[in-house]
């Protein structure tokens, strides 16, 4: 069965709606964004995901012992970090308890062929967040065996994404607004039925 990840969440009644739809992991942003939360925030929320759904911090343009903090304070323990430059990096946030997704852009120098130890990768678009596809069928752009498949997916195109990428899971945001940084209840169902959908 398809991974989902759903990205951005930043209320209550958000987060309530993702995990009744049954999906794998929720997404807390801690990086500049219109879907930032704080990570006392994140601690709140993070009360409403049970132990079965993966709470996920999603960080970029700060150091390690700042996501260490962050971590620590929203009570998360998996970190999707989107700037990591070394396994020395990795090895620091897994010696700290927690868990690694490295999220690699499209628009990159880095090979999705050469990891750093983290514990699953993730490969969105050329700039990350930006809710814009790329291209899922160029195999020098996807790496082989478990990884996420992110950047501009939605209901319409996520099957298509996946028939094209094989990936392994998919982590989606813009796709499911309203409007920026708003959840949309009824696009997100519609997002999980559309995957569940496949077998």
């Amino acid at each position: 069965m398809t991974f989902i990840k759903m990205c951005g969440l930043r209320d209550e009644a958000t987060v309530d709606r993702a995990v009744q739809l049954g999906v794998d992991a929720v997404g807390f942003v801690f990086a500049r964004s219109p879907r930032q939360v704080t990570p006392e925030a994140a601690a709140q929320l993070r009360k409403r995901v049970p132990e079965d759904v993966l709470a996920i911090g999603v960080f970029t343009g700060i150091g390690i012992a700042d996501i260490v903090s962050a971590a620590r304070t929203a009570g998360i323990d998996v970190v999707q970090v989107h700037d990591l430059r070394s396994a020395d990096e990795v090895a620091a946030l897994h010696d700290a308890g927690l868990r690694v997704v490295r999220a690699l852009n499209t628009g990159s120098s880095g090979d999705p062929a050469t990891g750093f130890g983290e514990d699953l990768l993730l490969v969105d678009g050329a700039v990350a967040g930006a809710g814009v596809t790329w291209d899922w069928q160029d195999r020098s752009l996807l790496p082989s065996g478990r990884w996420i498949l992110a950047g501009g997916l939605d209901p319409d195109n996520v099957a298509q994404a996946l028939d094209a990428s094989g990936a392994w899971g998919v982590d989606v945001s813009s796709g499911i607004e309203s409007s920026r940084g708003v959840k949309d209840p009824e696009l997100m169902a519609a997002f999980v039925t559309v995957v569940r959908g496949r077998g």
